[in-house]
């Protein structure tokens, strides 16, 4: 990952191959923002140069200049925030991210944007490493993400900076981390290889793994997993991973759908529809970076996180539509359509994690399409208990992330009823979003729950912006870590 360290050395005097200064909005003008402690003649001539090069200060706006006399830098960035009076954390994010983005291939890069305080060094060094963010596993060339930055601040030398900066890193690297695996190719990823990274991940770390297989799945009852992932060759798992740090203030359960491959199953999807289906375990990729980012950060909160893995494929041995199977604590659920088996994997995930009895149970999926019709490609649903539907949407506004509350409208629930089982897997077609949360509501008790539908957010099919990259996004994990720091905090 790219290097990134605290200064408060004069900016114009550090040498670098480029300098990042901010550029807001006032009055409809484009203005440099303070905290670049730039000289009087380099701030001067900036300005005159904004209206030429058609700088307007809006988020996501990334315009390079010539420094110029009175600058180490070679070269200037401009990188807009949006209203500059009132500059938010996550216009710094993205201001951040967007400009180390458009600078890949640069070996140096001083970052003069506003860090006068512990929370705007946070967002402003989240924001540029994870704009730092390359996947090139399968590449054979290609630009190199920015080497290393400086990030300049008059409190680089306090301890809230350096706790804001290495609480950063961490959250970088389990968001880089988490975007590595929904964009590696499912035939290097699948449910044992997941299970064996997970493993290997936590090694040396303060989370214990256990890796149930599918022996273990079958003398344990779950039905869900196993029903689904009989179609593949390769056979599904339970990941189940433990930080349980003395005197917790809470126990959180992180439940994470990880199908490694949709194809649909006999319900098969079209091929359209298939090609970005290896990022149908971004929910299982979050939970098991927030559990690992959250012993990194050491929180006195107990969490465990269950991994639901299983690949969704058609054969001979595949599940069939009207097959009834039965989910860990013995519920019956009729399988009217197998491309809902997200569904099925975390309803034994939920049933498992209730049994420990946690403060709380989180799971999160790409589960519907309903939920892009609904809320589009950037913004996730959150469903649940009310009060931790709330906590997580207070919580994903912090954390600069976009969730949006939805209902769980009892009488939607009359359309799961089945036949010859406890429920069906499929409900009414509309408001499926919401049918597909009543059904996880099934097997979680009486428990505090809160359900995250990141279908849309979880991966990145356009352009990239901010400090988002095309492909897996991360989308969550800053979420669910903030839930567990407020818990922390209690």
């Amino acid at each position: 990952m790219t290097e990134l360290t605290l200064t408060t050395k004069t900016v114009a005097r550090i040498k670098a191959d480029a300098v990042v200064v901010a550029v807001g909005q006032r009055d409809g003008n484009p203005v440099l923002l303070d905290g670049a402690d730039l000289p009087r003649s380099v701030t001067s001539s900036l300005t005159a140069l904004l209206p030429a090069l058609g700088v307007k200060g809006g988020t996501d706006e990334v315009v390079r200049a010539v420094a110029g006399d009175g600058l180490a830098a070679e070269v200037v960035v401009l990188t807009g925030v949006g209203p500059a009076d009132d500059v938010e954390l996550e216009a710094l994010r993205r201001a951040a991210g967007a400009a180390v983005r458009s600078l890949a291939g640069t070996g140096d890069v001083v970052l003069a944007l506003p860090a006068e305080t512990a929370e705007q060094v946070g967002a402003v060094a989240e924001g540029a490493l994870l704009g730092a963010y390359r996947y090139a596993r399968y590449r054979s060339s290609g630009p190199a993400p920015v080497a290393r930055i400086e990030l300049a601040s008059p409190i680089a030398r306090t301890k809230d900076a350096k706790a804001a900066l290495a609480r950063a890193v961490i959250i970088a690297e389990g968001v880089s981390g988490a975007r590595d695996l929904v964009n590696a190719s499912p035939s290097d990823l699948y449910p044992q290889s997941f299970a064996e990274e997970a493993t290997a991940l936590a090694k040396g770390t303060k989370v214990k793994v256990q890796v149930l297989d599918d022996k273990a799945l079958r003398a344990g009852g779950y039905g869900g997993l196993l029903g689904v992932g009989q179609g593949s060759e390769r056979p599904p798992r339970m990941v189940k991973l433990s930080y349980s740090p003395a005197r917790a203030k809470a126990h959180y359960a992180l439940v994470g759908k990880g199908i490694t491959f949709d194809s649909g199953g006999l319900s098969i999807k079209p091929a359209k529809g298939m090609e970005t289906m290896k990022m149908d375990m971004a929910g299982a990729a979050t939970v098991l970076h927030t559990v690992l980012a959250a012993a990194a950060l050491e929180l006195p909160v107990k969490v465990t996180g269950w991994l639901a893995l299983a690949e969704n494929m058609p054969s001979g041995t595949a599940q069939r539509p009207s097959d009834v199977i039965t989910i860990r604590g013995g519920k019956t659920v009729e399988v009217l359509n197998t491309d809902a088996e997200g569904r099925l994997i975390l309803a034994d995930a939920l049933v498992a994690a209730g049994e420990e009895s946690p403060d709380a149970v989180i799971d999160i999926a790409t589960l519907t399409g309903a939920q892009m019709v609904a809320l589009g490609s950037q913004v996730g649903a959150v469903m649940g208990t009310d009060e931790l539907r709330d906590e997580v949407v207070a919580a994903a506004g912090s954390a600069g992330e976009q969730f949006w509350p939805m209902p769980l409208p009892s009488e939607l629930a009359e359309s799961m009823k089945s036949q010859v089982a406890d429920i069906a897997n499929m409900g009414d077609r509309f408001g499926g979003m919401l049918v597909a949360g009543l059904f996880l509501k099934e097997f979680v008790g009486q428990l505090p729950w809160a359900h995250l539908d990141i279908a849309g957010p979880a991966f990145n099919e356009g352009k990239p912006r901010g400090y988002t990259a095309q492909g897996g996004t991360g989308t969550g994990l800053r979420t669910l870590l903030t839930v567990l720091e407020r818990a922390a905090a209690r």
